[in-house]
C-alpha cells in the first residue's frame, strides 16, 4: 500500500515537474519572438523600428516601415545561412582529424556571407538615408552611430537572440 502511495506522488510530481518545464520553455520562446536584433546588434521588439526615433512626415514613416520588414526578412534568412555554415564549421572541427581544407573553405565561406550581408546593410542604411530631409539624415546617422556603439556585435549577433 505505501509502495502504491508513493508511486502516486512520484508520478503527480513529475508530472508537475513537467509541465513546470514546458510551461517555462514556451514563456521564454514567446518572449523572445516578440523581438527582432537589429544589424547593430540591439534587441528591439519586431513592431518597433530604429527610425521611430526620427521625427518623420507619415509617408516617410510608411515608406521606411514597409521596406524595414523587406529588410529585416532578408537579415534573417542571411543570419540562418551563417549559421548554418557554422555549425558546418563545427561539424568539421569534430572530427578526429580535421580537414584542414575543408575548414578553411568554410571560413571563407562564412567571412563571405558576412561581407556580403554588411554591404546590404550599408546600402539598406544609404536608401533609408535618401529618403530623409538632411538635418533628418544627420539624426538618422547619430542614432545609427549610438546603436553600434551600444549595440554589441554589429552585422551578425547570434540567431538565438532574434528569435
Amino acid at each position: 500500500m505505501k509502495n502504491n502511495a508513493f508511486l502516486k506522488f512520484a508520478l503527480i510530481a513529475s508530472l508537475i515537474l513537467n509541465l513546470t518545464v514546458l510551461a517555462t520553455v514556451g514563456y521564454v520562446y514567446y518572449q523572445r519572438s516578440g523581438y527582432w536584433v537589429s544589424p547593430f546588434g540591439t534587441t528591439m521588439k519586431r513592431d518597433r523600428f530604429l527610425f521611430e526615433e526620427l521625427s518623420l512626415r507619415p509617408e516617410q514613416m510608411k515608406s521606411m516601415k514597409a521596406r524595414a520588414m523587406l529588410f529585416r526578412a532578408e537579415i534573417d534568412r542571411r543570419r540562418e545561412a551563417i549559421v548554418i555554415k557554422r555549425k558546418e564549421l563545427i561539424a568539421l572541427m569534430r572530427a578526429d582529424k580535421p580537414d584542414q581544407k575543408a575548414i578553411e573553405v568554410v571560413i571563407e565561406g562564412i567571412s563571405g556571407m558576412q561581407s556580403d550581408m554588411q554591404h546590404g546593410i550599408v546600402d539598406h542604411m544609404l536608401a533609408e538615408k535618401a529618403l530623409l530631409e538632411p538635418e533628418q539624415q544627420k539624426k538618422f546617422l547619430d542614432l545609427i552611430e549610438r546603436k553600434m556603439v551600444t549595440g554589441g556585435s554589429a552585422g551578425c549577433p547570434p540567431v538565438e537572440q532574434s528569435q
